[in-house]
């Protein structure tokens, strides 16, 4: 899309930040509040398949439900002009892949450090049963103070069969893809510690662990060749954190971390002193446990093979019975045999059946008896279901299947279902402590803000103000509470004015909120204009808001012309500010506006003001409604 192209009426894009398989990337400026923003949308040739368009909607739609100040926050997403699209808050700064450019070698403990905040994002990720599928470098932000963010969460799912049609779309992937995902298996958790793992192992040696030719000969290593130890690149890593790499990359999932949660807490304690001697990490059994059909050529031979040995166990001198009886006592046991081998038949093929594996079907979104219906159609049944609010998904319906992805015939499914929005009505606030204020709103799950203003009414900490009326039910999650915050009274340490210009003095009153009042006096000793005395003496505090009076030294000419220059501040928390300025002069009086100004930045203006007869003049600053600057006596 072309700079100052428009979505959905409120997203202005500004540039392009980046393409990917599925996806481009713009940074945009939301219309409605100002801030910069990420918009993902779909590419081109992928707006008409359906397929990808549900998935792009689907996996957004779940997204939006990860919080963590590790995880890029979902802000907004819908459909414009058929092209889907997904607002996420914006992340100055640059990849991972790129910070590891420029920063290897990293030291050991900013490693762990960083690593930790991945882990700690994936966490929240697979106890909301959603599953990265793609994680790498490339889609983990490093912003100010190496904070981490991770994003394009369900992207690389979305694209489902596409992805293998994408000219080079599994190339910057396949160094972090676990063994079963390259087998074309389902993605499970321990195939994001998989790549975890991967990622750990970069950040402290600057490279991936696994190099080839073509994504194939990568995909065999990932198969086959054992993971490197990270202390042959550098001795002084300590063997238990190589010990969470060796882990995290086993070949077979069960081998693995079964989460991230699992994985966070082995690397909490990773760099402690008293694991400075744990031996190396070795998989626990190689036993392949895979359930596999009987060979019934091997049952027959084994059978044939027990008849034998039978036959030669017989003693040579036994008594041979009459031919009828020999007939009748050969059929019993041969009628015993296959009987047995049957039933033997029937129950391994009957093992085999109910241990195949099964992937479990996508019900997300779907009610309650709906998804009872998918899973029957493969041979599952729903487990326990459990209830937890959402504002994206509505009441009754699956919001996450809990566990892994593939099961066998047969097993229950435990499914997590949507309770609807939490609604919470607004109380009032003002006069209250923010801090207490603040707390409870954030463990109802509710954003606040804070911004803070001088007040000669209210102590310091206190609220003044809330962008919410009483009353007014709220949602955690989507609705958020700026609360105004007294910052206490706004001292004014005074100056000595004495011979200093009338214009210099309402500098000073309009930087700081004084509103001025000028005397005059004959002097033989100060200049015309000029300060002689101030009421409050310098050195002393005036709280703003308060008069600033000064007497100034004035001719008795028959008429003259007295120039003010005053400065109206820009208020940043509206585009624009709507400004009337009154005079009161010989020419002018408050009943209509000298002038009529929009701004959007400080502005400085000069007043003219005609005066007489040791007459005075005055003026009034409006902005918005609210008078915000005034002097009055100006001769």
């Amino acid at each position: 899309m072309e700079p100052g192209s428009q979505i959905a009426h409120r997203y202005q894009i500004i540039r392009l930040l980046g393409e990917g398989g599925m996806a481009s990337v713009y940074l945009a400026r939301d219309l409605q509040t100002g801030q910069d923003v990420s918009v993902k949308l779909l590419r081109v040739e992928l707006e008409n398949d359906a397929a990808s368009k549900k998935r792009f909607k689907h996996d957004a739609r779940r997204a939006i439900d990860l919080q963590n100040e590790h995880i890029v926050k979902l802000l907004d997403a819908g459909e414009a002009d058929s092209q889907p699209f997904i607002v996420m808050e914006y992340v100055p700064g640059m990849d991972l892949k790129h910070f590891l450019k420029l920063n290897h070698p990293l030291p050991i403990a900013t490693a762990v450090q960083l690593m930790q905040q991945i882990v700690e994002g994936m966490v929240v990720a697979h106890q909301h049963g959603v599953i990265h599928r793609d994680l790498k470098p490339q889609n983990i932000l490093v912003g100010a103070d190496n904070q981490i963010k991770i994003t394009d969460f369900g992207i690389a799912t979305a694209l489902g069969q596409n992805e293998l049609t994408q000219t080079n779309s599994l190339v910057g992937s396949i160094h972090y893809l676990s063994p079963e995902q390259g087998r074309g298996g389902l993605a499970t958790p321990q195939s994001d510690v998989y790549a975890l793992g991967i990622i750990l192992f970069e950040l402290l040696t600057g490279q991936v662990p696994f190099q080839g030719e073509n994504t194939i000969a990568i995909a065999m290593k990932h198969f086959q060749t054992p993971m490197p130890s990270m202390r042959d690149w550098r001795p002084e890593i300590p063997q238990a954190l190589d010990n969470v790499v060796q882990k995290a990359t086993a070949k077979q999932p069960q081998d693995r971390y079964q989460d991230a949660s699992e994985m966070a807490t082995d690397l909490a304690t990773v760099l402690n002193k008293k694991r400075a001697r744990e031996p190396k990490f070795a998989v626990a059994t190689e036993c392949d446990d895979m359930t596999r059909p009987l060979d019934v050529e091997q049952i027959r031979q084994a059978t044939d093979q027990l008849r034998t040995q039978i036959k030669a166990t017989r003693p040579l001198d036994a008594t041979i019975p009459p031919a009828s009886v020999r007939s009748k006592r050969r059929k019993w046991p041969w009628l015993v045999g296959v009987s047995l081998l049957g039933l033997g038949l029937l129950g391994g093929g009957g093992y085999w059946y109910f241990n195949q594996p099964v992937q479990v079907p996508d019900v997300t979104g779907e009610s309650l008896e709906s998804a009872r219906q998918s899973l029957a159609s493969r041979r599952l049944k729903v487990g326990d279901v459990h209830q937890r609010y959402s504002k994206q998904i509505a009441a009754g319906e699956v919001m996450a299947i809990d566990g892994p992805l593939q099961r066998h015939r047969g097993q229950s499914i435990d499914l997590t279902v949507s309770r609807g929005v939490k609604s919470y009505q607004i109380g009032y606030y003002t006069g209250e402590r923010y801090r207490n204020v603040a707390d409870s709103l954030r463990k109802k799950g509710f954003v606040v803000h804070q911004e803070t203003q001088y007040s000669a009414d209210y102590d310091r900490g206190m609220i003044i103000k809330q962008s919410l009326p009483v009353g007014e039910v709220a949602h955690p999650g989507s609705d958020t509470i700026t609360l105004t915050v007294s910052a206490g009274k706004d001292e004014v340490k005074l100056p000595n004015f004495k011979n200093q210009s009338v214009n210099q003095v309402l500098s000073f009153a309009n930087q700081h909120g004084l509103p001025l009042t000028i005397m005059t006096t004959h002097s033989d000793t100060v200049a015309n204009n000029h300060v002689v005395s101030q009421q409050v003496k310098a050195g002393h505090s005036l709280t703003r808001g308060d008069s600033l009076v000064v007497t100034i030294a004035s001719e008795n000419d028959a008429e003259k012309t007295t120039n003010v220059q005053l400065t109206i501040p820009y208020d940043k928390r509206h585009r624009e500010n709507q400004v009337q300025i009154y005079v009161r002069d010989m020419n002018h009086n408050y009943r209509t506006p000298y002038q009529t100004l929009t701004i959007t930045s400080d502005q400085t203006v000069t007043l003219p003001l005609k005066l007489k007869n040791n007459s005075t003049g005055s003026y009034r600053v409006v902005r918005d409604g609210r008078t915000i600057l005034s002097a009055n006596n100006i001769n």
